[in-house]
Protein backbone atom coordinates (compact mmCIF):
# COMPACT_ATOMS: atom_id res chain seq x y z
CA UNK A 1 0.00 0.00 0.00
CA UNK A 2 1.11 3.59 -0.70
CA UNK A 3 0.34 6.81 0.88
CA UNK A 4 -1.36 7.97 -2.59
CA UNK A 5 -4.29 9.50 -2.16
CA UNK A 6 -6.42 7.71 -4.96
CA UNK A 7 -9.54 8.98 -3.58
CA UNK A 8 -9.87 12.77 -2.64
CA UNK A 9 -12.99 14.63 -1.46
CA UNK A 10 -13.38 18.35 0.11
CA UNK A 11 -16.26 20.58 1.06
CA UNK A 12 -18.36 18.23 -0.37
CA UNK A 13 -21.85 19.59 -0.59
CA UNK A 14 -25.36 18.22 -1.56
CA UNK A 15 -28.82 19.51 -1.22
CA UNK A 16 -32.19 18.29 -1.90
CA UNK A 17 -35.14 21.08 -1.91
CA UNK A 18 -34.43 22.52 1.60
CA UNK A 19 -32.87 18.99 2.80
CA UNK A 20 -28.83 19.46 3.70
CA UNK A 21 -27.85 15.92 2.87
CA UNK A 22 -23.76 17.00 2.92
CA UNK A 23 -22.53 20.20 4.37
CA UNK A 24 -18.38 20.07 3.44
CA UNK A 25 -17.92 16.47 3.86
CA UNK A 26 -14.08 15.76 3.99
CA UNK A 27 -11.67 12.92 3.46
CA UNK A 28 -9.12 10.88 1.48
CA UNK A 29 -8.42 7.32 0.74
CA UNK A 30 -4.80 5.91 -0.13
CA UNK A 31 -4.00 3.17 -2.67
CA UNK A 32 -4.78 -0.33 -1.36
CA UNK A 33 -7.05 0.83 1.43
CA UNK A 34 -10.37 0.22 2.80
CA UNK A 35 -12.00 2.64 3.69
CA UNK A 36 -15.31 2.47 5.58
CA UNK A 37 -17.99 5.50 5.82
CA UNK A 38 -19.88 4.52 8.62
CA UNK A 39 -23.45 6.23 9.33
CA UNK A 40 -26.34 5.45 10.43
CA UNK A 41 -29.67 4.78 7.47
CA UNK A 42 -29.96 8.32 5.94
CA UNK A 43 -26.75 9.48 6.86
CA UNK A 44 -26.05 10.39 3.17
CA UNK A 45 -23.51 7.59 2.71
CA UNK A 46 -25.19 6.70 -0.28
CA UNK A 47 -24.90 10.05 -2.17
CA UNK A 48 -21.24 10.39 -1.47
CA UNK A 49 -21.48 7.33 -3.46
CA UNK A 50 -23.51 8.35 -6.29
CA UNK A 51 -21.17 11.51 -6.40
CA UNK A 52 -18.33 10.08 -6.59
CA UNK A 53 -19.02 6.89 -8.99
CA UNK A 54 -20.49 10.01 -11.51
CA UNK A 55 -24.10 9.22 -10.89
CA UNK A 56 -25.45 12.63 -9.34
CA UNK A 57 -24.01 16.08 -8.93
CA UNK A 58 -22.46 17.60 -6.34
CA UNK A 59 -23.83 21.21 -5.25
CA UNK A 60 -20.39 22.14 -3.97
CA UNK A 61 -17.25 20.69 -3.43
CA UNK A 62 -13.85 19.26 -5.16
CA UNK A 63 -13.82 15.46 -5.47
CA UNK A 64 -11.51 13.67 -7.24
CA UNK A 65 -11.05 9.95 -7.94
CA UNK A 66 -7.85 8.46 -9.67
CA UNK A 67 -6.78 11.74 -10.07
CA UNK A 68 -9.82 12.76 -12.37
CA UNK A 69 -12.68 15.62 -11.48
CA UNK A 70 -15.64 13.75 -11.52
CA UNK A 71 -17.62 16.90 -12.29
CA UNK A 72 -15.28 17.53 -15.43
CA UNK A 73 -13.89 14.07 -16.12
CA UNK A 74 -16.59 11.58 -15.37
CA UNK A 75 -15.75 9.57 -18.17
CA UNK A 76 -12.24 9.26 -17.47
CA UNK A 77 -13.59 8.24 -13.48
CA UNK A 78 -15.98 6.20 -15.05
CA UNK A 79 -13.10 4.00 -16.79
CA UNK A 80 -11.11 3.46 -13.62
CA UNK A 81 -14.17 2.39 -11.07
CA UNK A 82 -16.60 -0.27 -10.31
CA UNK A 83 -19.86 0.33 -8.12
CA UNK A 84 -21.61 -2.68 -6.13
CA UNK A 85 -25.07 -1.61 -5.01
CA UNK A 86 -26.97 -2.53 -1.77
CA UNK A 87 -28.80 -5.36 -4.17
CA UNK A 88 -26.66 -7.77 -5.94
CA UNK A 89 -26.89 -7.26 -9.80
CA UNK A 90 -27.02 -10.43 -11.18
CA UNK A 91 -29.26 -12.35 -13.90
CA UNK A 92 -30.83 -14.84 -11.95
CA UNK A 93 -31.61 -16.85 -15.53
CA UNK A 94 -27.81 -17.27 -16.36
CA UNK A 95 -25.26 -19.42 -14.61
CA UNK A 96 -22.74 -17.32 -13.17
CA UNK A 97 -20.07 -18.32 -15.70
CA UNK A 98 -22.67 -16.75 -18.43
CA UNK A 99 -22.65 -13.59 -16.24
CA UNK A 100 -19.20 -13.02 -15.79
CA UNK A 101 -19.12 -13.69 -19.49
CA UNK A 102 -22.05 -11.16 -20.60
CA UNK A 103 -20.55 -8.55 -18.80
CA UNK A 104 -16.93 -9.12 -20.25
CA UNK A 105 -18.56 -9.18 -23.88
CA UNK A 106 -20.54 -5.46 -23.29
CA UNK A 107 -16.66 -4.47 -21.95
CA UNK A 108 -15.38 -5.98 -25.33
CA UNK A 109 -12.68 -7.60 -23.36
CA UNK A 110 -10.62 -10.13 -25.17
CA UNK A 111 -10.94 -14.26 -24.35
CA UNK A 112 -14.04 -13.37 -21.38
CA UNK A 113 -14.28 -17.27 -21.04
CA UNK A 114 -10.96 -17.50 -19.73
CA UNK A 115 -11.35 -14.00 -17.87
CA UNK A 116 -15.08 -15.65 -16.38
CA UNK A 117 -12.97 -18.64 -15.09
CA UNK A 118 -10.39 -16.82 -13.21
CA UNK A 119 -13.07 -14.78 -11.40
CA UNK A 120 -15.09 -17.66 -10.63
CA UNK A 121 -11.73 -19.30 -8.96
CA UNK A 122 -10.95 -16.10 -7.30
CA UNK A 123 -14.56 -15.73 -5.27
CA UNK A 124 -14.65 -19.70 -4.87
CA UNK A 125 -17.42 -20.18 -7.24
CA UNK A 126 -15.80 -22.56 -9.89
CA UNK A 127 -17.83 -25.41 -8.82
CA UNK A 128 -21.16 -23.51 -9.06
CA UNK A 129 -20.08 -22.03 -12.54
CA UNK A 130 -22.84 -23.63 -14.46
CA UNK A 131 -25.70 -23.28 -11.66
CA UNK A 132 -27.99 -20.48 -12.45
CA UNK A 133 -28.06 -17.74 -10.14
CA UNK A 134 -31.43 -18.58 -8.86
CA UNK A 135 -29.92 -21.48 -7.15
CA UNK A 136 -27.14 -19.62 -5.28
CA UNK A 137 -27.35 -18.30 -1.79
CA UNK A 138 -27.26 -15.17 -0.76
CA UNK A 139 -23.66 -14.82 0.00
CA UNK A 140 -22.44 -16.49 -3.00
CA UNK A 141 -25.02 -13.67 -5.54
CA UNK A 142 -22.70 -11.39 -3.66
CA UNK A 143 -19.57 -12.47 -4.49
CA UNK A 144 -20.69 -12.96 -7.71
CA UNK A 145 -21.47 -9.66 -8.11
CA UNK A 146 -18.40 -8.27 -6.37
CA UNK A 147 -16.39 -10.69 -9.01
CA UNK A 148 -18.84 -9.18 -11.91
CA UNK A 149 -17.37 -5.66 -10.76
CA UNK A 150 -14.21 -6.71 -11.43
CA UNK A 151 -14.59 -7.41 -14.96
CA UNK A 152 -11.92 -4.84 -16.74
CA UNK A 153 -9.61 -4.73 -13.30
CA UNK A 154 -10.99 -1.35 -12.15
CA UNK A 155 -8.23 0.50 -9.86
CA UNK A 156 -11.18 1.64 -7.76
CA UNK A 157 -14.90 -0.14 -6.55
CA UNK A 158 -17.48 1.32 -4.52
CA UNK A 159 -19.57 -1.13 -2.13
CA UNK A 160 -22.26 0.37 -0.98
CA UNK A 161 -24.00 -1.48 2.08
CA UNK A 162 -22.21 -4.91 0.24
CA UNK A 163 -23.71 -7.25 3.07
CA UNK A 164 -27.10 -5.74 3.64
CA UNK A 165 -29.64 -8.64 4.45
CA UNK A 166 -27.11 -11.34 4.45
CA UNK A 167 -26.93 -14.25 7.47
CA UNK A 168 -23.99 -13.75 9.23
CA UNK A 169 -22.12 -16.96 7.20
CA UNK A 170 -22.84 -14.97 3.93
CA UNK A 171 -21.82 -11.65 5.49
CA UNK A 172 -18.31 -13.55 6.32
CA UNK A 173 -17.64 -14.90 3.23
CA UNK A 174 -18.17 -11.31 1.81
CA UNK A 175 -15.58 -10.02 4.26
CA UNK A 176 -12.96 -12.09 3.06
CA UNK A 177 -13.22 -11.09 -0.79
CA UNK A 178 -13.21 -7.69 0.23
CA UNK A 179 -9.79 -8.35 2.31
CA UNK A 180 -8.86 -10.42 -1.29
CA UNK A 181 -9.40 -7.24 -3.24
CA UNK A 182 -7.25 -4.53 -1.08
CA UNK A 183 -4.51 -7.08 -0.77
CA UNK A 184 -4.56 -7.39 -4.62
CA UNK A 185 -4.16 -3.69 -4.99
CA UNK A 186 -7.52 -2.45 -5.37
CA UNK A 187 -8.64 0.74 -3.49
CA UNK A 188 -12.40 -0.51 -1.97
CA UNK A 189 -14.74 2.45 -0.18
CA UNK A 190 -17.33 0.96 2.00
CA UNK A 191 -20.20 2.16 3.06
CA UNK A 192 -22.53 0.56 6.28
CA UNK A 193 -24.01 0.88 9.64
CA UNK A 194 -23.17 -2.70 10.26
CA UNK A 195 -20.09 -1.62 13.19
CA UNK A 196 -18.55 -4.84 13.08
CA UNK A 197 -17.99 -4.61 9.45
CA UNK A 198 -16.26 -2.09 9.69
CA UNK A 199 -14.15 -2.73 12.58
CA UNK A 200 -13.30 -6.28 11.07
CA UNK A 201 -12.51 -4.51 7.23
CA UNK A 202 -11.27 -1.02 7.18
CA UNK A 203 -7.92 0.51 7.25
CA UNK A 204 -9.55 3.65 8.14
CA UNK A 205 -13.00 4.49 9.10
CA UNK A 206 -15.12 7.84 8.82
CA UNK A 207 -18.33 8.66 10.61
CA UNK A 208 -20.82 10.26 8.56
CA UNK A 209 -23.35 12.21 10.80
CA UNK A 210 -25.92 14.79 10.39
CA UNK A 211 -24.01 15.41 7.05
CA UNK A 212 -20.56 15.85 7.95
CA UNK A 213 -17.90 13.31 8.60
CA UNK A 214 -17.21 14.06 12.50
CA UNK A 215 -14.41 11.59 13.00
CA UNK A 216 -11.93 10.03 10.79
CA UNK A 217 -9.35 7.46 12.06
CA UNK A 218 -7.74 4.53 12.38
CA UNK A 219 -9.41 1.82 14.90
CA UNK A 220 -7.23 2.25 16.99
CA UNK A 221 -7.10 5.72 16.89
CA UNK A 222 -11.33 6.28 17.08
CA UNK A 223 -10.59 3.80 20.27
CA UNK A 224 -8.20 6.24 22.18
CA UNK A 225 -11.61 9.01 21.70
CA UNK A 226 -12.79 6.91 24.68
CA UNK A 227 -11.98 6.48 28.01
CA UNK A 228 -9.14 3.80 28.89
CA UNK A 229 -11.02 0.61 29.47
CA UNK A 230 -12.18 -0.48 33.25
CA UNK A 231 -11.60 -3.87 34.51
CA UNK A 232 -15.13 -5.59 36.39
CA UNK A 233 -15.96 -8.30 37.79
CA UNK A 234 -19.42 -9.79 36.65
CA UNK A 235 -21.90 -12.96 37.63
CA UNK A 236 -21.72 -14.99 34.63
CA UNK A 237 -24.40 -17.76 34.12
CA UNK A 238 -24.02 -20.84 32.77
CA UNK A 239 -24.82 -21.12 28.66
CA UNK A 240 -26.78 -24.26 27.46
CA UNK A 241 -23.62 -25.04 25.58
CA UNK A 242 -21.82 -25.44 29.23
CA UNK A 243 -24.38 -27.62 30.44
CA UNK A 244 -24.63 -29.82 27.24
CA UNK A 245 -20.44 -29.99 27.79
CA UNK A 246 -20.81 -30.60 31.59
CA UNK A 247 -23.56 -33.59 31.00
CA UNK A 248 -22.19 -35.58 28.20
CA UNK A 249 -18.15 -34.48 28.16
CA UNK A 250 -15.58 -32.60 25.79
CA UNK A 251 -16.53 -35.49 22.96
CA UNK A 252 -20.03 -37.03 24.01
CA UNK A 253 -18.60 -40.39 23.88
CA UNK A 254 -18.53 -42.14 26.74
CA UNK A 255 -22.11 -41.67 28.77
CA UNK A 256 -23.97 -44.46 28.42
CA UNK A 257 -26.99 -43.77 26.24
CA UNK A 258 -29.15 -45.66 28.62
CA UNK A 259 -28.60 -43.50 31.98
CA UNK A 260 -29.36 -39.55 30.94
CA UNK A 261 -30.30 -37.41 33.49
CA UNK A 262 -34.00 -36.26 33.90
CA UNK A 263 -34.60 -32.55 35.23
CA UNK A 264 -38.19 -31.50 37.12
CA UNK A 265 -39.67 -34.64 37.25
CA UNK A 266 -40.48 -36.87 39.67
CA UNK A 267 -39.25 -40.13 38.56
Amino acid sequence: MTTEHVIHVQGLEKSYKKLRALRGVDFDVAQGNIFALLGSNGAGKTTVVKILSTLLNADGGTVSVNGFDVATQAANVRESISLTGQFAAVDEILSGRENLVLIARLRHLKDPGTLADHLLDRFSLTRAAARKVSTYSGGMRRRLDIAMSLVGNPQVIFLDEPTTGLDPEARIEVWQAVKELAEQGTTVLLTTHYLDEAEQLADRIAILHGGRIIVNGTLTELKQLLPPARVEYVEKQPTLEDVFLAIVGDDGKDGDAGSGRSVGTDE
